[in-house]
C-alpha cells in the first residue's frame, strides 16, 4: 500500500497496450494509484498479438556490436526527415538510446525471456529480441506486465468502457469522461497519459481522410475509431497522419480468403531466411524496408479488388522452419501455413529456389541485394524438398502519425507548448517512425515513451501536492 507521503492522487491511463502497461507499471512502483480504461474487451490491445519482438541495442543477447540503431531509424523514416527535422532526431534518440534499458527492465524487472535476436528488414544488425520458447513476444510481455499489475492493490483495470472526452480547464487537463459497458456515462479526475493506439482499423473515418488510395485495403487491426480527435479537442497538434504502414506480408486465410481483417505474418519468418515468390519468382529483397517491399508487391495488379489483395507465396525451408518454429507451428495450427513439397508450389518455383540456394551458399550474388540469409539451409532442391508455405498479401498495419510529444511524452500543442497534465505513449503518437517503420520498433517506442510518461506523470503528481 501507499506510503503516508506518497502520492495519492490516480492518473488516469486510456488504454491496455504495451504503452500503457508500462507508464502503469512505473507508477504503481512509486505507489501512485492507476485506473486503466481499455475500451476493448480484454486487455493487451494490438501489443497482445506482436509476433516478431523488440528492438534493442547494445544488448547482452546481441551477436555483434551495435552503433546503428539510430542511422537505420533516421533512414528507415525517409522523406519525413525534412521537415521537424531536430525534433524527429530528439524522439529517435530518446527511443534508440533508451532500448537498451527497455530490454533490462523486460528482462530483469519483469523476467521475459528475451535472449533470441534476430535480424528484420531495414536493420543493418540484428537487434530484435523475442523469446527462446513458444510464447509470442507481444504476449509474453503483456502478459507479464499485466500479471505485475493486478497484483496491486491500487491498480484498477477496466475494460468494456470508451472514452468519450477528455476534461480541460483553460490551463490543463483534468480527467475523462467515459462510456461503461452499461451505457452508463462516468467522469473520472486526475492527469491522464493517452495510449489507445493508432487509427489503422478507423476505415471510414481518419484512415478514409488522411490516405483514402488505402480504401478496400485489409488490416490487421480491428474495426474502431482512432482517438487523436479527443486529443486535439484540447489543443493537440498532429504530424505524419498521411504516413500508414502497409505491411507486405498478411496471411491470406484459406477459411476465409475475403475477409478484410487480416493476420500478421511476422517478419521475423524472411528475417530467418524466407522468401516471397509472386507467379513463382522472387521479386525483391525480402530483407528491405516494410515500405519498399510493399510498393514491389503493389506495382503488379491485385489478384482481387475487394478486399484489395495479392496473392504471394512465403516459402521457408525446414532450416528456416526450425529457427523460427514456434511462430510457424502456431500459424499451421491456424490453418495459415502448411507443410508442403516445391512441387505444390506455383509454376517455376523450383528453378527459383535452386538459384536462390546458390546465392546462399555464396556461388552468386542475390540480383536483389539480399546479403542476409540467416537460417537457409537448403542446398540441392528438388521437387519433393519440403517446404513450409502460406499466401500473404499486403495489409493495413501501423500508423506513424498521431499527436506531437516531446522526449517527456507530454502532448503538445500547435506553438510546441505542453498541455499540462496530458501525456501521449505508442501508435496514439506520432513523430517517432517518419514515414516508414522498422519492425520492432513498434514494442521499443511503447516501452520506452510509456515509462517516460509515467514517471513524468509522477513527478506532475508531487508538484501538484
Amino acid at each position: 500500500m501507499p506510503s503516508p507521503t506518497s502520492p495519492q492522487t490516480a492518473a488516469i491511463v486510456v488504454g491496455s497496450g504495451l504503452a500503457g502497461l508500462s507508464a502503469a507499471s512505473q507508477l504503481i512502483a512509486k505507489n501512485v494509484p492507476v485506473r486503466m480504461l481499455e475500451r476493448g474487451v480484454k486487455p493487451g490491445g494490438n501489443s497482445i498479438k506482436a509476433s516478431s519482438g523488440i528492438n534493442g541495442a547494445p544488448t547482452r543477447y546481441q551477436p555483434t556490436h551495435d552503433n546503428a540503431f539510430f542511422s537505420d531509424t533516421v533512414k528507415s523514416a525517409g522523406k519525413a526527415m525534412v521537415s521537424f527535422t531536430q525534433h524527429r532526431e530528439i524522439l529517435i534518440a530518446k527511443v534508440t538510446e533508451s532500448s537498451k534499458d527497455a530490454i533490462e527492465w523486460l528482462v530483469q524487472e519483469k523476467g521475459v525471456d528475451l535472449s533470441k535476436v534476430s535480424i528484420m528488414g531495414g536493420h543493418t544488425h540484428p537487434r530484435t529480441h523475442r523469446g527462446a520458447g513458444q510464447t509470442p513476444p507481444g504476449f509474453a510481455i503483456t502478459s507479464a506486465l499485466l500479471k505485475s499489475l493486478n497484483s496491486s492493490p491500487i491498480f484498477q483495470l477496466q475494460t468494456s468502457c470508451t472514452v468519450t472526452k477528455v476534461l480541460h480547464s483553460e490551463h490543463r487537463v483534468t480527467g475523462v469522461e467515459y462510456t461503461s459497458e452499461n451505457g452508463h456515462r462516468e467522469k473520472l479526475l486526475g492527469p491522464v497519459i493517452f495510449a489507445a493506439g493508432g487509427f489503422g482499423g478507423d476505415a471510414e473515418g481518419l484512415l478514409a481522410q488522411y490516405r483514402p488510395d488505402l480504401a478496400g485495403y485489409p488490416s490487421t487491426n480491428d474495426p474502431r475509431p482512432g482517438t487523436q480527435p479527443l486529443l486535439t479537442a484540447v489543443g493537440a497538434q498532429l504530424i505524419d497522419m498521411e504516413y500508414v504502414q502497409v505491411h507486405p506480408t498478411g496471411f491470406v486465410d484459406p477459411a476465409a480468403p475475403s475477409s478484410p481483417l487480416k493476420f500478421l505474418a511476422a517478419e521475423v519468418l524472411r528475417g530467418d531466411g524466407g522468401i516471397l515468390l509472386l507467379n513463382g519468382k522472387r521479386f525483391v529483397d525480402e530483407l528491405d524496408t516494410r515500405e519498399k517491399v510493399t510498393g514491389a508487391i503493389t506495382a503488379t495488379l491485385p489478384e482481387q479488388a475487394l478486399p484489395k489483395q495479392w496473392s504471394v507465396q512465403l516459402v521457408l525451408d525446414e532450416g528456416v522452419y526450425e529457427a523460427a518454429r514456434s511462430h510457424v507451428d502456431f500459424y499451421i495450427f491456424k490453418g495459415l501455413m502448411k507443410r508442403s513439397t516445391i512441387s505444390d508450389l506455383a509454376p517455376g518455383a523450383l528453378g527459383e529456389i535452386s538459384r536462390y540456394s546458390q546465392v546462399v551458399r555464396g556461388e552468386e550474388a542475390d540480383p536483389f541485394g539480399r546479403t542476409q540469409f540467416a537460417h537457409w539451409k537448403l542446398k540441392e532442391p528438388t521437387p519433393e524438398s519440403v517446404v513450409y508455405v502460406g499466401t500473404v498479401t499486403p495489409v493495413v498495419h501501423f500508423t506513424m502519425g498521431g499527436v506531437v510529444i516531446n522526449e517527456k511524452a507530454e502532448v503538445l500543442k500547435k506553438d510546441d507548448e505542453r498541455i499540462e497534465g496530458l501525456w501521449a505513449a505508442g501508435e496514439v503518437a506520432g513523430g517517432v517512425h517518419g514515414a516508414n517503420r522498422l519492425g520492432g520498433s513498434s514494442l521499443l517506442e511503447c516501452v520506452v515513451f510509456g515509462r517516460v510518461a509515467g514517471d513524468e506523470c509522477v513527478e506532475y503528481i508531487k508538484g501538484q501536492m
